[in-house]
């Protein structure tokens, strides 16, 4: 029984599900209005470079940072507010799921990947509108319903393969725009996402495979990839005419000083564990 559930873990992973048993349900997070993103952007552009890696050496023995971290999202524990637009619910959930998630490998600092801490997705220990909540419940709770397919390229798995994260808050007023800048950064990094003309083969994130259903609301991965990759390549792509693959995901930390840089295990280290 035990392999058999580990299994449908597995499973439903690389369906789409994300990292979590088949089955389970999902709290929809509330929101606060009025929330104040400024020292979480001060805090990314401190401490967040180009590649989107995260100095938590620094960070983590910065006491009046970690302050500053936890003060901020002390703010969603606030009363939520019904009457929240839906570009502001959006950009709060992003920028809470990211700002958590930061947190946590901050708490755990050093560790090689987010991989090695319990129920990093699944533990209900952050509390939003008055209600704990996981990782998971932001994401596929409230993000998914809200952005749909634009979810994936916006909250980052700490890990080096994920999406880079991107050192501004999301902001009502800027977040389609943003969010375009997020997916046109990602694909244009050749580590994380590679197109040949002359191959006919473009060779793409694993989470293109893992959300692939999402992006069919999206119009389809052949569709978001000519609209978002970068302008050398659209001509090749707008033919469809070519193979689509899928790169080995590195699950290290996305760590300025390295952590992680060697890491080779896989989502089987949280299975089997």
């Amino acid at each position: 029984m035990r392999f058999f559930i580990k299994f449908l873990f597995i499973a439903g992973f690389c369906a789409g599900a994300g990292p979590l048993l088949i089955g389970a349900d999902y709290l929809r997070p509330s929101v606060p209005s009025g929330i104040a993103h400024s020292s979480y952007e001060a805090l990314l552009q401190k401490y967040v470079n180009v590649l989107g890696l995260v100095d938590y050496g620094a960070w983590k023995t910065n006491r009046e940072d970690l302050q500053k971290l936890d003060e901020y999202l002390s703010q969603f524990g606030q009363k939520p507010d019904p009457q929240i637009s839906i570009g502001e619910e959006a950009a709060s959930l992003i920028n809470a799921y990211n700002a958590f998630t930061i947190q946590s490998m901050l708490e755990n600092y050093p560790v090689e990947s987010i991989l090695q801490v319990k129920d990093v997705w699944t533990s209900r220990r952050h509390l939003m509108g008055g209600l704990r909540v996981s990782l998971d419940d932001i994401e596929k709770g409230a993000l998914i319903p809200l952005i749909g397919w634009k979810v994936h390229t916006v909250v980052v798995c700490a890990a080096r393969s994920c999406p880079p994260l991107q050192n501004f808050a999301y902001t009502p007023g800027n977040l389609d725009g943003q969010i375009e800048t997020a997916y046109r950064i990602w694909l244009s990094r050749i580590d994380l996402n590679r197109f040949s003309s002359t191959q006919k083969i473009a060779e793409i994130s694993q989470i293109f495979e893992w959300y692939s259903e999402d992006f069919e609301t999206g119009g389809g991965i052949k569709s978001i990839l000519q609209r978002y990759a970068p302008e050398r390549h659209k001509p090749f792509l707008a033919s469809e005419k070519f193979k689509i693959t899928y790169l080995d995901y590195h699950w290290g930390l996305n760590d300025q000083g390295g952590q992680g840089k060697n890491y080779t295990g896989s989502l089987l280290d949280i299975i089997l564990n």
